[in-house]
C-alpha cells in the first residue's frame, strides 16, 4: 500500500473527474499525497495511474453511505499516520430543469448527495483533521450558492445550504484549530455540464450555456483555486471573473443581480 512518507495529505471525494481529478494533479504535482475517492472506480484507478505509484490511494466511496466512509478514512489513515491536512468535500451532482418537469427522486438524490455527503464527510473525517496541525476543510460550493439559478432550483439550494455550513463550522471548530473554507466556482468545463432534468436526458446544460453565450472557465481555474481555498485567509474562494462579479453584486446591488437573473430565464415553451 501507497505511504505519505511524512508528506501532506488531501483526502478529495468525487475525484474520478473534473475538479477532483485536476485538483488532485495539481496538489501532487506540489508534492502532497491524494487519497482518491469516488463512485467511479474506473475513473479513479486512471487518475491514481497518472499521478504515479505511491502517491496516491483510492477506493470507492458513496459520500451517502456513512459505512463507505468508514472503510474509506480508515483506509486513508493507515496510508498517512493517521493525519489529513486537507479534507476536500467535492463530490456532488445535478439536475438541470424546470422544477415541475424533475423527479422528487432525483431532488432526494442532489440534496443527499450534495449537503448530507459533505455533512457526512465532516463526521467521519473530524478525528483525523483534529489530530493534524493546521487541517483543512475545503467544500465545494457553487455561484448558484450566493444567488439563487432558475432551472436549478434545488441544486441551488443544496449549495447555499453547503454555504452556511461552511461559515458556522468555521467558527465553530476555531478552538480546534480547523479552518473551514469554500470554493465557488462559475461553470467549470466538466462533466456536471452534461445534467440534464433527469438521467438520460436528451437537453444539457452545456447545451443551454453554449446557446446563451455563457463563460465556462477551464477546470484548472477551480483546481488553483481549490489550493488557494486550502491555504489562504478568506472564507469563499469564487473561481472565474463571473463568479467575482455575482459575489459583488449579491452584496452591493442584490435587486439588481435578481433582475438580471430574471431576464436570463428563458420562455416555457
Amino acid at each position: 500500500m501507497a505511504s505519505a512518507n511524512g508528506r501532506k495529505s488531501i483526502f478529495i471525494t468525487g475525484a474520478a473527474s473534473g475538479i477532483g481529478a485536476e485538483t488532485a494533479r495539481l496538489f501532487s504535482k506540489k508534492g502532497w499525497f491524494c487519497g482518491l475517492y469516488d463512485i467511479n472506480t474506473a475513473g479513479l484507478a486512471d487518475v491514481a495511474n497518472e499521478l504515479g505509484t505511491g502517491n496516491s490511494v483510492y477506493a470507492k466511496l458513496d459520500v451517502r453511505d456513512r459505512a463507505d466512509w468508514a472503510l474509506a478514512v480508515r483506509g486513508f489513515a493507515e496510508a498517512t499516520g493517521g493525519t489529513m491536512h486537507v479534507l476536500f468535500n467535492n463530490a456532488g451532482i445535478g439536475r438541470h430543469g424546470w422544477f415541475e418537469d424533475i423527479a422528487g427522486e432525483d431532488n432526494d438524490l442532489v440534496v443527499d448527495v450534495n449537503v448530507k455527503g459533505v455533512i457526512n464527510g465532516v463526521q467521519a473525517c473530524l478525528p483525523l483533521l483534529k489530530a493534524t496541525s493546521g487541517a483543512r476543510i475545503v467544500n465545494t460550493a457553487s455561484t448558484a450558492g450566493i444567488v439563487g439559478s432558475p432551472r436549478l432550483a434545488v441544486y441551488s439550494a443544496t449549495k447555499f445550504a453547503v454555504r452556511g455550513l461552511t461559515e458556522a463550522l468555521d467558527a465553530e471548530f476555531r478552538d480546534l484549530g480547523i479552518r473551514v473554507t469554500s470554493l465557488m466556482p462559475w461553470f467549470i468545463d466538466t462533466p456536471i455540464l452534461d445534467m440534464g432534468a433527469s438521467e438520460g436526458a436528451n437537453a444539457k446544460m452545456a447545451d443551454e450555456l453554449r446557446d446563451n453565450g455563457q463563460n465556462v472557465y477551464p477546470v484548472s481555474l477551480a483546481a488553483q483555486r481549490a489550493w488557494d481555498a486550502a491555504h489562504g485567509d478568506d472564507i469563499h474562494y469564487m473561481a472565474g471573473k463571473d463568479a467575482e462579479r455575482a459575489k459583488f453584486l449579491s452584496r452591493w446591488a442584490p435587486g439588481l443581480i435578481r433582475k438580471q437573473v430574471k431576464k436570463l430565464v428563458p420562455p416555457r415553451t
